[in-house]
């Protein structure tokens, strides 16, 4: 039997990339009873606490601490959300999940490396171009870095 084909889904705790998540799911893997073409690897990029906190001085290990542990717990969430969506979307087998601490553009495109992704799908969180100018857009940074195809889900907006 041939190689699987590498997926690599980028995750964090907004709305867009469960969307996508939810969309690649649907989309790429097969229903239960029936075998994948895919590997699935899902990466959440957890943030340092000094990325988070920006301090230093007396009393900044003992926040860094504290800060490291919430962290730790949110990308804990963050996965039981993503294996509770798999298992209701019966995609149980060849799934790995992975958290990296670090900057999402760097951890994505270097997931994309390790694992010899063929393509890596990230939400878009729709930002606009000043927002987008100030923060950085990882799934852009992603689009023009990674060494495989690059999906970009956009969860639709509701009309009124």
């Amino acid at each position: 039997m041939a190689e699987k084909s590498v997926v690599v889904i980028g995750i964090d705790d907004s709305e867009q990339s469960i969307y996508a998540l939810e969309w690649a799911l649907d989309h790429f893997f097969v229903p239960l009873g029936s075998d994948s073409i895919f590997k699935l690897v899902i990466v959440h990029a957890q943030p340092t606490p000094s990325s988070v906190v920006g301090l230093a001085g007396p009393g900044a290990a003992d926040v860094f601490a504290i800060v490291q542990v919430d962290l730790t717990k949110i990308s804990k969430r963050i996965l039981e959300k993503a294996k509770e969506i798999c298992i209701g979307k019966s995609v149980n087998d060849d799934v790995l999940f992975e958290v990296v601490e670090g900057d999402p553009r760097s951890v994505l495109c270097e997931a994309v490396e390790k694992h010899h992704a063929t393509m890596l799908v990230v939400g878009s969180h729709g930002y606009g171009a000043i927002k987008r100018a100030v923060l950085g857009s990882v799934s852009d940074y992603c689009a023009h870095h990674a060494h495989c195809s690059v999906m970009i889900v956009k969860k639709p907006k509701i009309k009124h």
